[in-house]
């Protein structure tokens, strides 16, 4: 068979040898650009960054716990993973695939047309997805990423990545600033489907970058909390520079992952830690009152009570009571409400959220806070708060001022600076996070060591963060702390490489990150 094949090329190249170029060039036609450009390269891109996050989701969600299961004992309630399996590889898969030369095709085109908006947005993008596939990976191919005819790619630590984010970010910043070249608003925009060539939003959006990137850092000795607040002073300003990827809603290929119309969602229940901050339950303090967000973000079992499930094995305890749990949709027994009956980001049509103010504003209390500069923390953590209650409330339905102030002023909201604590700013983050900020929550719990605390001895999430009766076998009693490569591209192709970093190992996945320890 090999000789039969190698005799037929052989001949099949004489044959054109002796033809004319007119004739055979099939990959020339001219009603179809033959070039990729910026222009059409650039819309499919912000579906993928939405479509690798949220297809990730359906794990990660429930070691957060943003949402539990219907039934108990589910893998990644116990903080397991899959075996043979590509689930949890979908970021992987956006950075190296739907992200990956892509980019690089966009920023060759731009730079050749000196268009350097265009450059601009791909090297924020890939600053994005560095970031974003490091705190999910841990380890991951950096330098040799995108090098021809290579068939083996050796990973890169966690420090190599977070310099290189800050690089292109910088990188980015630079072309969105330039007054020379071809760049314009005008040419940009149509592409753009977040911030419609607006020049000073992307800036924007890359000091959230590098905010995110510098303050997951609490743990190292060079943390320097003045440097989070610069770049969050720089970043997102008001719910109006949120990034939002938005969705049409109107088919299963245009609508929200987490739509009723893709239906990927009904197995899934809200969490009791959810329901009791936002309850006010969970709090120890007298005089609480009700979230005014709660309505418009969760939804109470059908005799009125609002109900969440515990992590794995926790409350309920039974299949049977979790499925009288609502789903993200609002509804009970895994039941499908339709488009009609569908609230917050679960809508067909409803965006995805990649990066928004409130959660800049948590970034800049959290690291005032470690500053001990309490009163600028305080501003922050109530911006956050209010910047939420405004992003839930252009969602529908409106929460009035009257029920806005009423929380502000209750014993739910700290009154003081004096009074202020961290956890008070993790767990509001938690909320504002809820239903879209699946990583960088996951970030906050490791960087704190979940229920430990940091290097430093702070601890936000203990008394609230429960982990599940008994993880599962593989952790050897350990949590869940990164997620592994893409099985058919590392487990199957690169795997030898792969070894090196432990990733052959059954408890692979419970590796502390670089950013959690001292």
């Amino acid at each position: 068979m090999k000789r039969r094949y190698i005799l037929f090329t052989a001949l099949f190249g004489i044959f054109l040898a002796g033809c004319s170029k007119e004739f055979f060039d099939v990959n020339s036609d001219p009603a179809t650009p033959q070039t990729p450009n910026s222009k059409t390269l650039t819309m499919p891109l912000f579906a993928q960054m939405g479509r690798g996050i949220q297809f990730d989701s359906r794990y990660l969600s429930h070691v957060v716990q943003f949402w539990g299961r219907n039934t108990s004992n589910y893998f990644a309630e116990t903080h397991g993973w899959l075996q043979g399996s590509d689930a949890s590889g979908e970021i992987w898969r956006t950075n190296y695939f739907g992200l990956g030369l892509n980019l690089g095709l966009v920023i060759e085109d731009a730079t050749q047309k000196q268009e350097y908006n265009f450059v601009g947005l791909a090297q924020a993008l890939r600053a994005w997805s560095w970031q974003t596939t490091t705190d999910y990976h841990g380890d991951i191919i950096l330098k040799q990423a995108f090098e021809p005819n290579r068939y083996v790619f050796e990973y890169d630590p966690q420090p190599d990545v977070y310099a290189e984010v800050v690089r292109l970010a910088n990188e980015s910043i630079t072309n969105f600033k330039r007054t020379d070249g071809n760049g314009t608003v005008a040419a940009m925009a149509p592409s753009d489907l977040v911030y419609q060539g607006n020049n000073a939003k992307w800036i924007k959006f890359n000091y959230g970058l590098l905010a995110r990137n510098a303050n997951t850092l609490i743990n190292k000795a060079n943390y320097d909390p003045k440097k989070v607040i610069e770049f969050a002073d720089l970043a997102l300003s008001s719910n109006d520079d949120n990034f939002i990827v938005p969705n049409d809603g109107s088919t299963t290929s245009n609508a929200n992952f987490f739509g009723p119309l893709r239906n990927n969602i009904g197995t899934f229940r809200q969490t009791r830690l959810l329901v009791g901050l936002l309850n006010g339950s969970l709090s120890l303090l007298p005089d609480t009152i009700i979230d005014p967000r709660r309505n418009n973000m969760i939804t109470a079992s059908p005799d009125g009570i609002f109900r969440g499930t515990g992590p794995a094995t926790g409350d309920p305890g039974t299949d049977a009571l979790r499925n009288r749990i609502p789903n993200p949709w609002g509804v009970t027994a895994n039941n499908n409400a339709g488009a009609a009956n569908i609230k917050y980001l679960f809508k067909d049509a409803a965006g995805i959220p990649i990066m928004t103010y409130p959660e800049i504003q948590f970034i800049k209390a959290e690291a005032a806070f470690r500053d001990n500069n309490l009163t600028l923390a305080y501003d922050a953590y109530r911006k956050g708060i209010l910047g939420h209650i405004d992003f839930v409330s252009k969602l529908g339905p409106v929460i009035s001022n009257a029920n806005r102030d009423a929380y502000m002023l209750s014993a739910s909201v700290k009154q003081s600076a004096a009074t202020l604590t961290l956890a008070d700013i993790m767990l509001q983050k938690f909320i504002a996070m809820w239903g879209h900020g699946f990583v960088e929550t996951w970030v906050d719990l490791r960087k704190y060591n979940y229920n430990e605390g940091d290097s430093k001895g702070n601890n936000p999430y203990l008394g609230y963060f429960v982990f599940p009766t008994t993880f599962f076998a593989d952790n050897g009693g350990k949590p869940a702390q990164r997620y592994r490569p893409r099985y058919n591209s590392e487990y199957i192709w690169n795997l030898e490489a792969l070894k090196k970093v432990g990733g052959e190992n059954s408890d692979y996945h419970t590796y502390k990150m670089w950013f959690s320890q001292p």
